[in-house]
């Protein structure tokens, strides 16, 4: 009979794959862009390898690591390790993290102007309770060991952030989370683009005040 730990680590491979297979089936990611990674109970984790597609994963070749992001099994990890590294150390409540290059969020990460402090406006309840305020961080190349640097400066308060011409990475207290809050970015950004030139009302403070009290969302801001 399989160990809990074991029969824990093949379910969450196996989660991975599906999950990963949903997002770029749905157009959330393309080609090998993207990758995913969760924790395991025992601090290490899981994460897609380098040059893989999501819609294409084997769970045996996932590439396992302990908890300092050493490799300890499996194909390579993506070349985004850091900034999954990063985050991990950040937020010690995060469980899993998911990076994708998806359209409309990696459109507005294109956009001049933006305010480094809040990249998405509060159009609707559902982004302020899954993602609350999205920090840019600055254009660095990819997998630059810099950019970890970046996203601790940010992650301990916020847990998601946007790559300037790149795109968002999520942090969740399990890898469904994160990629639903994912999702939800995603639809805010579409919405994002598609009111530009037009009137806008977003939430107003105190209607964001009353969702963080609603639902304990203090942490997320």
């Amino acid at each position: 009979m399989l160990s809990a730990r074991t029969a824990e680590e093949t379910r969450l491979r196996e989660r991975i794959v599906s999950l990963g297979r949903s997002l770029f089936e749905r157009g959330l990611t393309a080609g090998s862009s993207g990758n995913l990674s969760a924790r395991l109970p025992d601090g290490r984790w899981l994460m897609t390898p380098t040059n893989a597609c999501l819609g294409e994963l084997d769970p045996a070749r996932l590439a396992l690591l302990d908890a300092q992001g050493q490799a300890l099994a499996g194909d390579p990890p993506s070349k985004e390790l850091s900034l999954h590294q990063a985050m991990y150390e950040a937020r010690p409540q995060a469980r899993a993290i998911v990076h994708l290059h998806a359209t409309h969020s990696a459109a507005i990460s294109c956009l001049d102007g933006l305010d480094p402090d809040n990249c998405l406006p509060a159009l609707t309840p559902y982004f302020v309770m899954k993602i609350g305020r999205l920090p840019l961080i600055p254009y660095h190349p990819p997998g630059d060991p810099a950019l970890g640097g970046a996203i601790r400066a940010l992650a301990c308060r916020h847990c998601a952030v946007l790559l300037a011409n790149h795109g968002p990475v999520v942090s969740g207290e399990s890898l469904e989370a994160a990629t639903y809050a994912i999702e939800e970015l995603e639809e805010t950004a579409k919405l994002a683009l598609l009111l530009r030139g037009s009137p806008v009302r977003p939430l107003n403070p105190q209607q964001i005040q009353d969702l963080q009290d609603r639902f304990n969302l203090k942490s997320s801001f």
